[in-house]
């Protein structure tokens, strides 16, 4: 299976992304990037006999495959105006600590929402070795300016990648709050994801912001595991990216379960806006457990 994905043409950017890996070091980095202590040994210390991975580390494989894919083929596309709206993952088989993966990206869907583009990408990582899939993701972008092109507006059903996921009209079944440090991002951007918004306050500022803001998969990360911490193991996560947090500030998720489902959203605590909106996990069954 080592050559099922490989095309002697990709250029040599096409073949990195392409390529990825897991090892311990991979792991602790992107645990601790998204708020692991020193005190949970099974998320930093690599002889921890229940050492592993949190489940969205399933994000950072996939990562420069999915964003890797060329998209100036939309008009007036200008990278800058490019805004990370939606993740979705499916976790479909035990996540490595160590091992060589390969991505396989496509584009899944474009939507002409007007005055934007929407677009979909799915990435299906695999064993290099075995060819079994780990982890699905699909990663939705808006493009700010290229939209006018014709195409369709209202996308496909999706299914738990595209489900509105309104929390119910009761109060949260569960709350966990989290403060960030003022070096999350400067620790989180090291799992991939070097976009100086995250780093440079004068790139930052071109985009509108007034310091350097906290990745969106962070913060994904962050209340995927409070949903972790409070409800135990999911097969799958989305959420659509409604705001920004700074480093420093706190993220606070609130949790409702709705049978097999949590319905969660984070929202900052200092000043009570809203980062993550439309987002559920999909608990494990213990059929599930089982397969796994």
């Amino acid at each position: 299976m080592s050559n099922t994905f490989t095309d002697p043409e990709d250029s040599q950017l096409v073949a990195d992304a392409k390529k990825a890996h897991a090892d311990p070091r991979d792991v602790i980095l992107y645990n601790l990037g998204i708020g692991a202590t020193e005190k949970e040994l099974q998320w930093t210390y690599e002889g921890d006999d229940e050492f592993a991975a949190l489940p969205t580390f399933g994000v950072i494989p996939q990562f420069a495959a999915s964003f890797g894919l060329s998209l100036d083929w939309l008009p007036n596309y200008n990278p800058a105006k490019l805004l990370h709206g939606e993740q979705y993952l499916r976790i479909r088989a035990p996540i490595p600590t160590s091992g060589e993966l390969v991505n396989e990206a496509r584009l899944m869907e474009v939507l002409d929402k007007g005055k934007a583009a929407a677009v979909t990408t799915i990435v299906e990582t695999r064993d290099k070795k075995t060819g079994q899939v780990i982890f699905e993701n699909q990663s939705t972008v808006f493009v700010r300016g290229a939209g006018g092109f014709g195409g369709k507006r209202a996308g496909n059903d999706r299914g738990a990648a595209s489900a509105a996921n309104t929390p119910p009209k009761r109060s949260p079944d569960a709350v966990l709050e989290e403060k960030t440090t003022h070096s999350q991002a400067a620790l989180y951007r090291l799992s991939g994801d070097s976009n100086p918004l995250h780093i440079l306050p004068e790139f930052a500022a071109i985009g509108g912001f007034d310091q350097p803001i906290l990745h969106g998969l962070c913060s994904m990360g962050i209340a995927g595991k409070h949903v972790l911490k409070t409800y135990g193991a999911y097969s799958d996560i989305k959420v659509r990216f409604a705001g920004v947090v700074y480093p420093g500030e706190t993220i606070i998720t609130e949790m409702w379960k709705e049978g097999g489902k949590v319905i969660f959203s984070a929202k900052v605590k200092e000043r009570g806006t809203t980062v993550l909106a439309a987002a559920a996990a999909t608990l494990v069954t213990d059929n599930a457990k089982a397969k796994l």
